[in-house]
């Protein structure tokens, strides 16, 4: 399965493959250097400490490389009264009437504490294209569905900034 990514997700992991390369290695080498440096490393737990941050570092840079290179690009546009990518959508729920309020995201994205619901997730995959007030269903699993109202879209920018207008 490919990560569903936008152009600007990849240019921001673009960026920190950057960051990571040219700041966060050179100083985790120096690091280790340094602890090296202070002799029996059989017992220098600073040396361990900074062999484990530097490999942390290059386990990031080929994770983020490997997303890059295996993603599905797809297009943060949407019609101007739909929801899309990175819109932040009010929904009230059937069963309660309580509302709540998503930013629809990419899979890299996604955190639903934060309120930042993935493109994949039952209730991300189920808004996609919906307007204004549509009942939509979202089907969680093959037993379990529930319905939510659309109450308001909001178009943001990738960056959370307003783009467009709330219909």
């Amino acid at each position: 399965m490919h990560n569903q990514l936008t152009k600007q997700d990849i240019k921001r992991m673009e960026e920190e493959i950057e960051y990571r390369k040219l700041v966060v290695r050179k100083e985790a080498l120096e690091a280790v250097k340094e602890a090296r440096a202070q002799g029996d490393l059989s017992e220098n737990f600073e040396y361990y400490a900074a062999k484990r941050e530097k490999n942390k570092n290059e386990g990031r840079i080929r994770f983020l490389e490997r997303m890059i290179k295996t993603a599905e690009i797809i297009s943060d546009e949407s019609k101007e009264d739909e929801i899309g990518v990175n819109n932040t959508v009010e929904v009230r729920f059937e069963e309660d009437g309580s509302v709540e309020t998503y930013k629809i995201v990419t899979t890299m994205r996604g955190n639903s504490l934060e309120g930042l619901v993935s493109t994949e997730s039952p209730i991300g995959k189920a808004l996609l294209g919906h307007k204004k007030g549509d009942r939509v269903c979202v089907q969680v699993n093959e037993n379990y569905s529930y319905y939510v109202i659309v109450e308001k879209i909001e178009k943001t920018g990738d960056d959370g900034s307003e783009k467009i207008r709330s219909f």
